[in-house]
């Protein structure tokens, strides 16, 4: 049975997802299955995408859906894979050619039931790490602390056991696009480690239409995803006050932004929430006059 599942979520990315076909093709191992959730494009993504199973070259499963943002092509995503294993390589990024040999390897050596998966790095197309390498003497380590205890930085990949995946689907918020996917990652890290592996098992290039360089714009324009988002972040069992007061901090914004007035008696927090009003207010402010141009 195929241990790997590679999948891409992608909407109107048909000039550059080619770079991630081509580096599947010269996987040197071919123990993967990539699956392309093409979120409601209107390019030609699809016929691009059949024209690549035609070839035969790897396997390549496509599904199609009404365009829901990121994390409801991860949901999708998540429905669908069989594997044991899954990672998400976006649309405009890479696998160095021996990615999924090493990525199962390592899990034959050192998976097991007890772990979540593992954490391996992002690189650039340059093939310089994103932010520091993982710490060496460190076997395991949930995301989180990873980033808050052991002083990590930058962008990581992540490969999880899929029965784990399949647990905390993303909600779906009429009108909006957007929420943060490490709310699935944190939920899981209550639960499990993951093993550490210091190698690069994606190259990453951030384009202009990337998600991650219009962060102000998601925040502007998907309020309740956001909000949503920090309350359940506030709620993890294993945060410091600080961080639960920043995450007050962000809720307090989208909620104005939502125009929820009952955010007080909606928070898990309320006493850090009610603290934290004056500068949710200040985001608040910033936010809208830094977005004034969001078109809705």
């Amino acid at each position: 049975m195929t241990t790997l599942t590679v999948f891409t979520p992608t909407y109107n990315r048909a000039y550059c997802l080619d770079k991630c076909y081509e580096s599947l093709k010269k996987q040197t191992s071919q123990d993967f299955v990539w699956l392309v959730i093409d979120d409601g494009s209107t390019d030609d993504t699809e016929e691009l995408v059949k024209s690549w199973i035609e070839e035969e070259f790897i396997t390549i499963h496509y599904c199609r859906q009404e365009n829901q943002g990121m994390h409801g092509a991860h949901n999708t995503a998540y429905q669908l894979i069989e594997t044991e294993l899954n990672v998400c390589i976006d649309s405009d990024d890479y696998m160095p050619e021996d990615a999924v040999e090493k990525i199962n390897t390592f899990w034959r050596e050192y998976g097991n039931p007890s772990v979540g998966g593992i954490i391996g790095l992002d690189a650039y197309t340059d093939q310089n790490i994103i932010g520091t390498e993982l710490p060496k003497k460190v076997k395991c380590s949930t995301l989180f602390d990873l980033y808050h205890k052991h002083g990590v930085q930058g962008d990581k990949k992540l490969v999880y056991r899929t029965e784990l995946t399949k647990k905390y689907p993303y909600p779906l918020f009429d009108g909006e696009k957007y929420v943060g996917l490490a709310y699935k990652y944190f939920k899981l890290d209550e639960h499990y480690e993951l093993l550490l592996m210091n190698e690069v098992l994606c190259c990453v290039e951030y384009l202009e239409d990337g998600s991650s360089r219009n962060m102000l714009k998601q925040y502007r324009r998907n309020p309740k995803g956001f909000s949503f988002y920090r309350k359940e972040l506030m709620k993890l069992s294993f945060t410091s006050v600080p961080f639960q007061f920043r995450q007050s901090i962000h809720y307090v914004s989208s909620s104005l932004l939502e125009k929820n007035w009952r955010f007080l008696s909606e928070s898990p927090k309320k006493g850090l929430t009610c603290l934290a009003i004056p500068f949710g207010l200040l985001l608040y402010l910033y936010i809208t006059n830094k977005t004034k141009d969001v078109i809705y």
